[in-house]
């Protein structure tokens, strides 16, 4: 067995999407080969509903698979295919996009004004760009949640981790989507196989990852070119770890415990042409898809 060493840490930015919300960018919107598949995650936390519901009025996808992981508050949606509904607090929404489909998503937030949850984008081979849009609607309930003899609960999204697999299913990048708590000081192994791509993004407590040289505390660079080490404090919340190559993951949970989403996925190493919320493999089709959505033909599907 080898550790994953960490590769990079990366302190989620502020960013405003939609009609106005606020929420954290833990990546997106640049390069992405060290994700592939997936091609941005967003953080929409947030207790002031001034500050997100305006919401994600209508827009197109194409190309993409969309993930929303809501942990509190709701979110209703729709879309252009007639789909209608409400992910409450741990439900989740997979959407293939495929061939095109313009669908909104206005966050509400809970009796207290509260909201809180991620969305995931994860990329399409060319072989599947023009798929048929779908949509997998999971409750919190069916969302299988494994408690080891430590205490640790791993919240099984999607894959197959520890003999439980997760609802969703077909899902091109065949990803493993876990939301990991470990308890106050414990320390956990958890597997992940060394041909995929793999992050953790921590959004409660701090802990250590496997070779970081201090307390995920404090982020731990080499700048180019130096010889010597430098440490600048930060947060564990809100933070993405990049791991490298290995078959495992170590943690080790801070005084607070950790929770963390353990995304991880087989790389597509396909060429990505990339505007906003389209994603094709060439300029080409990009510019093709623009032009399909200005002229009205861009839904294939009703």
């Amino acid at each position: 067995m080898s550790i994953r060493p960490v590769k990079r840490i990366i302190e989620s930015k502020p960013a405003i999407e939609g009609a106005g919300v606020k929420l954290r960018r833990a990546y997106g919107f640049g390069e992405t080969r060290e994700f592939d598949p997936f091609l941005l995650l967003d953080d929409f936390r947030n207790d002031r509903p001034d500050d997100y519901r305006a919401g994600f009025p209508w827009h197109p996808h194409r190309g993409i698979e969309t993930i929303t992981y809501v942990l509190a508050g709701s979110v209703d949606h729709g879309d252009s295919l007639g789909n209608r509904g409400t992910l409450g607090a741990g439900d989740v929404q997979w959407m293939t996009a495929g061939s095109g489909i313009l669908h909104q998503e206005m966050p509400q937030g809970d009796p207290q004004g509260r909201m809180h949850g991620f969305q995931l984008w994860a990329n399409l081979p060319s072989s599947l760009k023009m798929t048929a849009p779908r949509y997998q609607d999971i409750k919190a309930a069916e969302i299988p949640e494994i408690v080891d003899d430590d205490g640790a609960r791993v919240r099984v999204v999607c894959g197959e981790f520890w003999g439980r697999r997760g609802p969703v299913e077909g899902v091109a990048a065949d990803p493993r989507y876990l939301d990991v708590w470990v308890p106050p000081l414990r320390r956990k192994v958890l597997p992940v196989e060394t041909e995929r791509h793999a992050f953790a993004y921590v959004f409660e407590g701090s802990g250590t990852f496997s070779s970081a040289s201090a307390p995920f505390g404090v982020l731990t660079e080499r700048a180019a070119g130096a010889s010597e080490t430098l440490i600048r404090e930060r947060t564990g919340n809100r933070s993405l770890v990049l791991f490298d190559r290995g078959d495992e993951v170590t943690v080790e949970a801070g005084e607070e415990g950790i929770r963390f989403l353990l995304v991880s996925g087989k790389p597509i190493e396909e060429p990505v042409a990339w505007y906003g919320p389209i994603v094709m493999n060439t300029q080409a089709e990009l510019r093709h898809a623009f032009t399909e959505l200005n002229n009205g033909t861009f839904i294939k599907q009703r």
